[in-house]
């Protein structure tokens, strides 16, 4: 006997079989450039509905609240569950470095960097867009780092990453000073590194 597959929120409507397959990612897609260009405050679920050319009634369907779309378009860029092995697999000593390359790398992909600037800018100022921030870079992705290295205060560590990695998105991202913003990332990577692998295993 099957399990059922988990029903969606919402009652599947006409609209859905209308908008056919890839219809969410369609809606995840037009979300990340809503939230890009309109931040948190003025982008709307109607707003990503007519970008997607659906009906907001499914984008409720398949996401629920704006809060919640938001968190959706926010994971795609950082995919915890398949990142968090990957950092943590290889050596121990060089787990710094994995962890500095692959946040830069995420930011200095114009696809991702865009929706995350509208949330580090929005989080300052909105609670909603807050709270994505700490789920998805902090609990979702540093603290199951610090959890799978076995070490101390593993909360406090993934806290203390977390204020490094910020502070260079606001720095070279967010205020652009340089000569941060235009540094050459391999060479911000090389820096940050030593003090991540400082954080998650010494001491």
């Amino acid at each position: 006997m099957t399990a059922e597959a988990p029903r969606r929120r919402g009652r599947p409507s006409r609209t859905e079989e209308e908008s056919g397959p890839g219809s969410r990612e369609r809606i995840l897609d037009a979300a990340r450039a809503e939230f890009a260009e309109r931040g948190y405050d003025k982008a709307s679920v109607r707003g990503i509905a007519r970008a997607a050319g659906v009906d907001p009634a499914l984008v409720h369907h398949y996401f629920g609240t704006k809060d919640e779309v938001f968190a959706a378009a926010i994971e795609v860029s950082f995919e915890p569950a398949a990142v968090v092995p990957a950092i943590v697999a290889g050596p121990r000593d060089a787990i710094g470095e994995r962890l500095a390359r692959f946040f830069i790398g995420v930011w200095e992909n114009p696809v991702s960097r865009a929706p995350l600037l509208a949330t580090v800018r929005s989080a300052l100022t909105h609670e909603a867009a807050a709270k994505v921030l700490r789920t998805f870079v902090l609990r979702r992705l540093l603290e199951r780092i610090a959890a799978e290295l076995d070490v101390p205060e593993p909360a406090l560590r993934a806290e203390l990453a977390a204020s490094q990695m910020i502070g260079i998105v606001i720095m070279r991202y967010v205020i652009k000073v340089e000569p941060l913003a235009s540094a050459d990332p391999e060479a911000i990577v090389a820096q940050v590194a030593p003090t991540l692998q400082r954080y998650l295993t010494e001491g």
